[in-house]
């Protein structure tokens, strides 16, 4: 029961204007006590915490690579030999045996939804043979069908994927016994596309959770929780998700020791507490050289054939022409590969922001290795830093940034790029799935993002890797506005669907460069030398 007595203020004229300018004061009387919730949501055991997971269940599970992975909890559902034909909802399928590929492993999984397969080879040999289910899902588009379930929405509309595989249903989610030979057992989702303001867009369904598996660096005993950089990915929304939430703490901390201008899920999503005892992995620790280090070594020439130094420097000359199209201030997103080479040769007075789909801007180098942190990844699971001034956020934050257009320029490698624009990069049908993971996403809006495209001119066969039309499935389509290869720069009109010639590189003919490209293109009024 409150008093409460309502009471005007008059503002004084000497005060500072700093000082807030109060215009009512209420006086509440408190009678009744309100005393602070305290009943603790933590768990003794991990065992006991997955103990009535069912089977067949829908399992959410944040993590980045090995960043930020539940180990703890995923260790102690691994033990239940009782719970099989689980969905597991990730971006990706762990690595060998660690992470989500203990559960891969042990037999627990029968179907992933995920963006982004990478170097699983066990479990891309299992997808096509026919033995598991796959989903493959944009990483925009993962974190955003899960951020819809979490918020009441059965779906949202999406650019990412229109007029590809995505939209068209064509990449199936399970081949027959027997893998791609045998033909499809379950057919990939046909998507609804509407146009608005004249784009395409498509129609994504919420992805439920029957159960979330979230690792946090800091939690409260009701449930409050603090990620720490990079951790934070898909976990925040992940725990949002779920009918069950359960969160492996590194940290337990008692009720009101953590700032609520720190708390990045309240503890109302959150059902069981555990301690994390599983130790943080590193996927892949990639140190800056050492000071020491010979100029041969640090341009990664030392010891190796003069072939693969040839290729080498033949990438490098790539990146190099690729950093002159970045302006001072930019924010850029990089992809992995060819891409992470492009900062190396930033024009002088050029600074720019990198952006990780993880969930940095403001990405730095490499660390040494006193800086070595498991927390602070890029996007192809490496370790780096952060520079002054960055920012770390989740992935839904990551993907709103992408989408709606705020960055400046995208730079991608490319199996295929077509003249007019569309690209294809993630996978051969029947023999190669390494996954969408951002890419879709990233070519998504490219009249606000310049996608730039860096790649060799021709495939390890010879054949031209620039068409008139992709073979492959398409990572987006219209989307590309520059080529850049070490024979050549190709400026795209999109909206014509043509490609003009606008640079080649020292010591190559206009012949050598129409031999060695699948497509029709104009030669630019004053071609210029590639430097």
């Amino acid at each position: 029961m409150l008093n409460t007595t309502r009471r005007r203020l008059t503002v004084l004229p000497h005060l500072s204007r700093a000082a807030p300018r109060i215009l009512n004061i209420t006086v509440r009387t408190i009678v009744v006590d309100a005393p602070i919730p305290t009943k603790t949501k933590v768990w003794e055991s991990a065992d006991d915490a997955v103990a009535d997971i069912k089977d067949g269940s829908t399992l959410l599970s944040g993590g980045f690579g090995l960043c930020g992975t539940p180990d703890t909890l995923i260790n102690a559902l691994v033990k239940r030999k009782d719970v099989g034909k689980l969905t597991a909802v990730s971006n990706n399928v762990g690595s060998g045996e660690l992470g989500l590929g203990k559960l891969l492993h042990s037999g627990h999984l029968d179907k992933m939804m995920a963006s982004y397969i990478g170097g699983n080879k066990y479990f891309e040999s299992l997808y096509l043979e026919g033995k598991i289910s796959l989903e493959l899902i944009p990483q925009g588009t993962l974190v955003g069908r899960l951020r819809a379930h979490a918020s009441g929405m059965p779906a949202f509309f999406t650019p990412t994927g229109a007029s590809t595989a995505v939209e068209f249903g064509s990449i199936p989610i399970r081949y027959n016994e027997g893998g791609f030979k045998s033909g499809v057992k379950i057919p990939g989702n046909k998507k609804e596309a509407r146009e608005f303001n004249g784009k395409r867009y498509l129609m994504e369904p919420g992805i439920k959770g029957d159960v979330a598996f979230v690792r946090a660096w800091k939690v409260d005993e009701v449930g409050n929780c603090v990620f720490r950089y990079t951790q934070n990915n898909f976990s925040s929304v992940m725990a949002r998700n779920a009918a069950l939430t359960i969160v492996e703490a590194e940290n337990i901390v008692p009720v009101g020791s953590i700032s609520p201008n720190a708390i990045h899920v309240p503890g109302i999503y959150v059902d069981r507490i555990v301690r994390a005892t599983a130790p943080k992995q590193i996927e892949f620790a990639t140190l800056a050289p050492e000071p020491t280090s010979s100029a041969a070594a640090e341009s990664g020439s030392a010891g190796v054939s003069p072939e693969k130094q040839k290729a080498q420097e033949q990438r490098r000359r790539i990146a190099k022409r690729a950093a002159k199209e970045l302006q001072d201030g930019f924010h850029v997103n990089l992809g992995i590969g060819m891409p992470t080479l492009v900062p190396e040769y930033l024009e002088p007075g050029v600074k720019v922001w990198l952006q990780s789909e993880n969930g940095i801007l403001g990405m730095g180098p490499y660390p040494t290795k006193a800086q070595l942190d498991a927390d602070i990844i890029n996007a192809g699971k490496e370790t780096v830093t952060l520079l002054p001034g960055a920012s770390v956020f989740d992935s839904a934050e990551s993907f709103d940034m992408i989408r709606g257009g705020h960055i400046d320029v995208a730079i991608l490698g490319a199996m295929e790029v077509s003249q007019a624009g569309d690209i294809a990069n993630f996978m051969i049908p029947g023999k190669m799935v390494k996954g969408i993971g951002g890419a879709m996403d990233l070519v998504s809006n490219p009249d606000k993002t310049k996608v730039i495209v860096v790649m060799e001119h021709c495939a390890k066969d010879g054949s031209p890797k620039i068409l008139a039309e992709c073979s492959l499935p398409l990572t987006g389509a219209r989307s590309v506005s520059q080529i850049i290869t070490e024979l050549a720069v190709f400026d795209i009109d999109r909206s014509a669907g043509k490609m003009k010639l606008s640079e080649v590189a020292e010591g190559v003919t206009l012949d050598e460069v129409r031999a060695k490209t699948g497509a029709d293109f104009e030669v630019g009024s004053s071609v210029g030398k590639m430097v």
